[in-house]
């Protein structure tokens, strides 16, 4: 998307010329957003505006306000691998080492046979799509090392999503990575990449546990700074990622697709902050509207935890000041249109946004 596609108040167009807008005005450089907002990082419905100044909330006013907007934050797509988009629905019936085991499953053969035109090109339809349907950060597990980064810098272009990109290869990635993205204990030995991401002062994370619990107390060992998937996870895993306070990032659709079981987040909520993801593009579409309602349809958890695994449980482990409509906050915002014909009539209105809203409800996406 180039500068000319977007709106000149940093919204992302739904490309509905039709769509009803929200209730929004600008006055030097003061933005305000009515609607029902989700405040806080318990989501309590109130009804006024947000306030809006150079890139951040810098109020949150409780007014009488005629507008059927929902004003929620962007979601912070915890875990994702945009680099196969290339590939997508690829691979049917194959099993998790099959689709993505490095160096030679599905997904690396088919990356390493696509050229440099080709890998962004899809990319940038994956963060089109992500930036559309109210995704206004994520986490990147980036392959290809420095090239890789490189590829997926380029295809942000013109896009205002914002990115923590986790590299992958050898050390000199975290020359220009956010981070270091391993991909599981039982593949190599990370200790040298560790102790590189540490002396840079940057975040080290790494898969553990997805198709068995072998690798979680190796992974474990690294003294990661974030993990992903945990599926495997068993009691003294859960009480050592409660004490040494690493957050997990889980993507239930994900394991459900390459059969290798669910995650269990009610017992890592007990521990540890958790967050959702959507994996392999080329698995399953980066929608944290799907993620949300597979996840509060899946597990014994309330509206409100999803929607908060779905935002400020990502923007906390990525160490991101988004993820919650209050004062202080980046204004990443997700504004959703309350009478659409899908949401109209809600009685419960966060449990309504992650449940059963989409990307058609989707009014604004408002990103710095």
């Amino acid at each position: 998307m180039s500068e000319d596609d977007r709106a000149s108040d940093g919204t992302t167009p739904t490309g509905d010329p039709d769509a009803v807008r929200t209730d929004r005005e600008t006055t030097d450089g003061e933005t305000t957003i009515a609607g029902t907002i989700l405040r806080g990082r318990e989501f309590d419905p109130v009804e006024g505006r947000v306030v809006v100044e150079d890139g951040d909330v810098v109020a949150v006013e409780e007014e009488r306000v005629d507008s059927d907007a929902v004003v929620l934050p962007a979601f912070v797509n915890a875990h994702t691998h945009i680099g196969d988009s290339i590939a997508k629905e690829a691979g049917g019936g194959l099993s998790l080492e099959e689709l993505v085991a490095p160096p030679d499953g599905l997904k690396h053969r088919l990356l390493r046979a696509a050229d440099d035109p080709e890998l962004v090109a899809g990319m940038v339809r994956s963060l089109r799509y992500m930036e559309r349907s109210g995704t206004g950060a994520f986490l990147e597990f980036r392959e290809g090392g420095v090239e890789g980064v490189d590829q997926l810098r380029r295809a942000l272009d013109g896009l205002a999503i914002d990115p923590t990109v986790y590299g992958r290869g050898d050390a000199s990635v975290l020359d220009v990575a956010d981070g270091y993205g391993a991909s599981g204990a039982n593949d190599t030995d990370f200790t040298e990449e560790r102790a590189a991401a540490r002396d840079a002062g940057k975040p080290f994370a790494i898969h553990a546990g997805e198709v068995d619990a072998s690798d979680i107390d190796p992974a474990l060992e690294l003294d990661p700074d974030l993990l992903v998937h945990m599926v495997h996870a068993d009691d003294e895993h859960l009480r050592r990622v409660e004490d040494e306070g690493i957050p997990v990032a889980v993507c239930p659709r994900s394991n459900l697709v390459t059969d290798v079981g669910l995650p269990p987040v009610e017992e890592l909520r007990e521990h540890t902050t958790v967050a959702l993801g959507t994996d392999n593009v080329f698995l399953n579409a980066p929608s944290m509207f799907r993620e949300m309602e597979f996840a509060a349809k899946l597990y014994d958890c309330s509206a409100s935890e999803v929607l908060g695994m779905a935002t400020h449980a990502g923007a906390d482990a990525a160490g991101l000041n988004c993820g919650v409509v209050e004062p202080g906050r980046e204004a990443r915002l997700l504004v959703l249109d309350g009478d659409s014909d899908n949401l109209a009539g809600a009685q419960d209105v966060v449990r309504a946004v992650v449940r059963r809203a989409g990307t058609s409800d989707v009014e604004q996406v408002v990103l710095p």
